[in-house]
């Protein structure tokens, strides 16, 4: 049976509950040839009576390693502009190491770009995403390449390091050869912050996000699934993917799974009075058939 969603009066915003968390039915097509063809729904919370019935067995099939300590961790969106200079794209393989105050992070690859399939191609900006334990206030970073390939040279102009659980944005400026034929031949280089270039916003919070898609025929997707949070007085998180690329969206949401995000977005405080969650479309699978959302803000120290 479809559940239409029914709207929570705003002066009696549903209380949290599941640990602090939030609970969202759905059970409809996110399918443009099935149900209303709407690709997009937004959902209001109900309350707990309506979990009861068949969650004794989620905690079964919920895939939770790795999950304690990824809500431990840092979320680095970290892009990287190559010069446009004569011969300045590189095919070496590159790798960053981001020092904070209380750590750092190690060798870290880059390797794939979420936005260039040719990654640090001449006067291109490529984006990666880095993970890491709390290092503290980022210091600075070491960037370099291994110097294999036809062509290993490589001009860097700069890197932006986007840290929302810190609430900042840093900008390493370089605008020199990462090349062992031109400037002081070095290949890899310690870069600190331009104070200037520096932005600070409120920081975000971790959310857990767990998907539950319906048991029935073509009720996975392989398409981009994205989500927004609202609070109360019209705030709200930026749209935001729950899959890091399209490996990510083949594995997961297929029919009869759940599926476990952490994510980190603005904090919305205490009420989530609904959210809009559905996907860009696309691709031969597309079709979604979503069952229910349950969403916990998590608490600074990941519990």
């Amino acid at each position: 049976r479809l559940l239409t969603s029914r709207r929570a009066p705003r002066e009696q915003p549903v209380a949290p509950f599941l640990h602090g968390g939030y609970y969202f039915p759905c059970q409809r097509w996110l399918a443009v040839e099935e149900d209303d063809g709407q690709i997009v729904r937004e959902l209001v919370p109900v309350d707990e009576a309506f979990v009861k019935k068949d969650s004794e067995n989620d905690g079964q099939s919920l895939a939770t390693l790795g999950l304690e300590q990824k809500a431990k961790s840092t979320t680095y969106t970290v892009k990287v502009k190559t010069g446009d200079k004569k011969n300045a794209g590189t095919d070496a393989n590159v790798f960053i190491t981001l020092y904070g105050s209380k750590d750092d992070t190690g060798i870290v690859s880059l390797k794939a770009s979420k936005i260039n399939k040719n990654k640090f191609e001449r006067g291109k900006v490529d984006e990666f995403t880095v993970e890491s334990v709390d290092i503290g206030d980022l210091k600075k970073i070491k960037i370099g390449h291994d110097n294999k390939g036809n062509s290993t040279g490589w001009f860097l102009e700069w890197v932006e390091i986007d840290a929302p659980s810190l609430g900042q944005c840093l900008k390493f400026p370089c605008g020199r050869w990462l090349d062992k034929s031109e400037d002081d031949g070095a290949i890899e280089r310690i870069i600190f912050p331009a104070e200037l270039q520096t932005t600070e916003y409120i920081p975000f919070v971790p959310y857990e996000i767990t998907v539950y898609t319906s048991d029935i025929f073509g009720a996975g997707t392989d398409a981009d699934v994205f989500i927004v949070l609202y609070g109360s007085d019209g705030i709200c998180t930026q749209q935001k993917s729950l899959c890091l690329n399209k490996r990510e969206q083949r594995m997961y949401f297929e029919r009869n799974s759940v599926n476990q995000f952490i994510v980190e977005l603005e904090d919305v405080g205490d009420i989530i009075e609904k959210i809009r969650i559905g996907h860009k479309g696309g691709g031969l699978n597309s079709g979604w058939h979503l069952d229910r959302v349950a969403i916990r803000r998590l608490l600074p120290n990941g519990k």
